[in-house]
């Protein structure tokens, strides 16, 4: 018998489609999968990725803001030092050590929601 198999994929909600290209896309360097509107006037739903991670972004009033996603980062210093080259209205938070053996960067997005990029230490 073969054992199940999970990967979840956040859903964020978000309020302004081109605030959430600059801050996903300018800002962090993810690439936008898929951009799906019902129905003409509907409000977005799209999907963003970036070395394995996918987020999908919605600004259905039915997903509420104020969630937070941890990311599990490999190279956090080089993505920090990716941020820190690219000019952006966003502030970039210092990557910060843990009491509990990993590095981590905080940072929310325009809407509320929590990214907490961390990485295990050796």
């Amino acid at each position: 018998m073969t054992n199940p198999s999970f990967q979840a994929i956040p859903i964020l909600r978000i309020d302004c489609v081109e605030e959430a290209k600059e801050f996903y896309c300018d800002h962090l360097g993810f690439e936008i999968d898929w951009e799906h509107y019902f129905e003409p006037g509907a409000p977005v739903y799209m999907q963003v990725s970036r070395h394995g991670i996918r987020l999908q972004l919605s600004a259905n009033e039915r997903f509420r803001s104020g969630s937070a996603v941890y990311i599990d980062t490999v190279g956090i210093r080089a993505f920090h030092a990716q941020l820190m080259a690219n000019s952006s209205r966003f502030e970039i938070p210092g990557v910060t050590a843990s009491p509990w053996n990993t590095e981590q960067m905080e940072m929310e997005d325009p809407f509320g929601n929590l990214l907490r990029f961390h990485e295990e230490l050796a």
